[in-house]
């Protein structure tokens, strides 16, 4: 059985840069490392790919859905509650500074609408995320995250200022790192790692 590593984001041109696309730029980074070249699977509706990391098999996706319908890609390549527990979706987190991940396993969406999506499709919570953050830092190292609705949906969709574009280069090096220890290591290895940083 096949891992499967699925990155949360909007397709298309005017969507590319943008925070809500975290999940989507990640899982490229991935896929750059231990893959093929993308390609689009119309019957998942997504793009794909194929690659190892050590031994096991890793399948590459990007779905090619809005956000709030990631769950019909992965609902196509999750067959089981069992295939679940080698689910891996990586994602944006604005409850997260930038510059920081945390991996989780068997919670809530937090909120989240493309996470919410996979888990209805799925009908389980039990899977890997990594979560992504993207708000600013306060003084203390806190999320300064934005405050209703509008403020919140400008923030998500908004691009990347170039240093800040500096920061995620770095923190995404470290989640595709931290995949390789969820595949070769397991979860708790990586969260034991990956969540004291």
């Amino acid at each position: 059985m096949s891992y499967v590593l699925m990155g949360l984001g909007n397709p298309g041109e005017e969507y590319e840069g943008a925070r809500h696309n975290t999940g989507r730029f990640v899982v490229d980074r991935a896929r750059d490392r231990f893959g093929g070249e993308f390609k689009e699977d119309k019957k998942i509706n997504a793009l794909m790919s194929k690659g190892k990391i050590g031994k096991e098999v890793v399948i590459f996706a990007a779905p090619n859905t809005f956000m709030n319908k990631s769950g019909t890609a992965a609902v196509k390549l999750v067959k089981s509650k069992k295939a679940a527990e080698r689910l891996i979706v990586i994602y944006d987190d604005f409850s997260l500074p930038l510059g920081r991940i945390k991996i989780s396993f068997n919670r809530s969406s937090g909120g989240h609408n493309g996470l919410e999506s996979v888990i209805k499709a799925l009908k389980t919570e039990a899977f890997v995320r990594i979560r992504v953050g993207i708000a600013p830092e306060t003084a203390k190292g806190l999320a300064k995250a934005p405050h209703g609705d509008d403020k919140i949906i400008r923030f998500i969709l908004g691009k990347y200022k170039p240093d800040e574009l500096k920061i995620l280069n770095k923190i995404a090096k470290e989640a595709v790192e931290a995949v390789e220890t969820i595949v070769k290591y397991g979860k708790e290895k990586a969260m034991s790692v990956y969540n004291t940083r």
